[in-house]
This record gives structure tokens, C-alpha cells and sequence, in this order.
């Protein structure tokens, strides 16, 4: 894996074919969990230039379903690649089939209480009752030993788990924010390709985003190398601030390097 201080800094990009940023939102678009007035005219200004932007969140179904009204986006991705929510759509879009979903949320619940009767610390999130294909419970005070038993655990009993600064995710293998990103730019973007995609993170669960064998290029704001030492893949890229301040710098750099559209 390429050593942290190696990675190359966002003033050696080349991001002129960019058309869609991909982008995570709690630590890399959020600054201390809030949107800031900068963020948004970040976003309206990507969109004056003609490129648009894809939120691809852990967050809850109940969460996306309101951001991809509210927020100047294509659309979002919710549960780390459960769901798609076009911009403007009530109805999501299922990207893993769910045959029976009170016996998936039930399913679900087992593993979370299976997941408790070992680390009784554990808490759940308060959104569990907003999400479809995944369950979550608190990260904070959780250590890295600790995460890599509960994600062994998860996989002994046949379930993928991930982590962000915000969530634990108890979710169905092979689910993550890379196989959903490629699901909806097959079906429902088909206009942008992989070289004009940009995708940007920060932490654990983004990682899919900076295998460079699916997306070649993508940016990681400057927080993700507090993770460096536990992501298989870096991204290509790094910004000099961190957080929002960091997408803003991103997006910044994109409109004056890029080209005129």
C-alpha cells in the first residue's frame, strides 16, 4: 500500500475531464457535522459550471431521501450503496435486492443483539428505524481491535460491516458505496464515464471509492490519513484542509483548472 507521505497533493491533479463528483458527506462535506454557507456555494458554483455532483452517504434512507430534494445534486446514494435517490424522485431505487424486508430489519436486529452480547458498550443509532438495507450503531470509543472483532464477527454469520467517523454498519456482503456508484452510473448516469467520474472521502467506509482499478482518479480530504494505516486503497489525490474546508478547496481548484464547458 503506498505510504501516506507519499501521496500527492491536489495542486498535482489533473482534473480537466472531470463532469461528476462523487462525494461522501459527514467529514467531507460537513464541517463539525454541520453544512456551511461556503459548502453550498461551493456546490451552486460546480453546478453554474456545468458538473454535477452524486452524494454517496452511510447515512439513513430517511436522511438521503430529503438531501437529494434539498441539496443542488444529480441525486443521492444512501446506506453506503442500498439505495438511489434521483434528484427530485420520491421513490428510491434499490441497488441490493431485498426479497423479504421485514425479515431482513429482523435479521438485522439479530446480528446487532449477537454484536451487544459481546461488547455491551455498543449503542444503536437513532436512525435504525429510517434505514432499509443496513443497521448501525455508534463508533465513538470503539478501538481498532475492537472494530476488527466485530467485523470478524459479522462476517462469521454471513454479514459485511464497515465503519465511518460517525457509524458502525451491519450491511449484506458486497454492499459498499464503489458496487452502488458503478450500479447507478450504468443505469441512471450513463452519460458520464469512469475517467470524467471523480470520487471524493475521508474515512473507512469510502474506501471502495479509492480503488483506482474502478475509479481512476479520486480525492480523499486531508482528515483521511488519520485512517491511513487500516484502508487497502488511498485515494490518488490529497486537499490541504480538511473536512468541507477540503471539498471547497477541491472544488475551487476543479473550476480553475478545469476546462470552459
Amino acid at each position: 500500500m503506498e505510504h501516506p507521505s507519499t501521496l500527492r497533493q491536489l495542486s498535482e491533479a489533473s482534473l480537466g475531464n472531470i463532469r461528476l463528483v462523487a462525494t461522501d458527506m459527514d467529514g467531507t462535506l460537513t464541517i463539525n457535522n454541520k453544512f456551511s454557507a461556503t459548502l453550498l456555494q461551493a456546490l451552486e458554483d460546480l453546478a453554474t459550471a456545468g458538473i454535477k455532483v452524486l452524494i454517496i452517504t452511510g447515512r439513513s434512507a430517511g436522511w438521503v431521501s430529503a438531501l437529494s430534494h434539498l441539496m443542488p445534486v444529480v441525486g443521492a446514494i444512501a446506506e453506503n450503496g442500498g439505495l438511489f435517490y434521483p434528484s427530485g424522485d420520491d421513490q428510491p431505487i434499490i441497488l441490493t435486492p431485498i426479497p423479504d424486508l421485514a425479515d431482513h430489519r429482523h435479521s438485522l436486529g439479530m446480528v446487532f443483539e449477537e454484536l451487544k452480547s459481546k461488547f455491551p458498550c455498543i449503542q444503536e443509532s437513532a436512525d435504525n428505524g429510517f434505514r432499509v438495507t443496513d443497521w448501525t450503531f455508534r463508533v465513538a470509543g470503539l478501538s481498532l481491535d475492537e472494530l476488527e472483532v466485530l467485523s470478524n464477527l459479522c462476517e462469521e454469520m454471513g454479514w459485511g460491516f464497515t465503519y465511518s467517523n460517525v457509524q458502525c454498519h451491519i450491511q449484506p456482503l458486497g454492499q459498499n458505496k464503489a458496487v452502488g456508484l458503478l450500479q447507478v452510473l450504468k443505469k441512471h448516469l450513463p452519460e458520464f464515464s469512469l475517467e470524467e467520474v471523480l470520487t471524493v472521502g475521508d474515512s473507512p467506509n469510502d474506501e471502495s471509492l479509492f480503488d483506482q482499478g474502478r475509479f481512476p482518479v479520486s480525492v480523499g480530504v486531508a482528515n483521511v490519513i488519520k485512517y491511513a494505516d487500516q484502508l487497502q486503497y488511498l485515494p490518488s489525490y490529497l486537499t490541504t484542509a480538511a473536512e468541507g474546508e477540503g471539498f471547497c478547496e477541491l472544488c475551487s481548484y476543479i473550476l480553475q483548472n478545469g476546462f470552459l464547458r
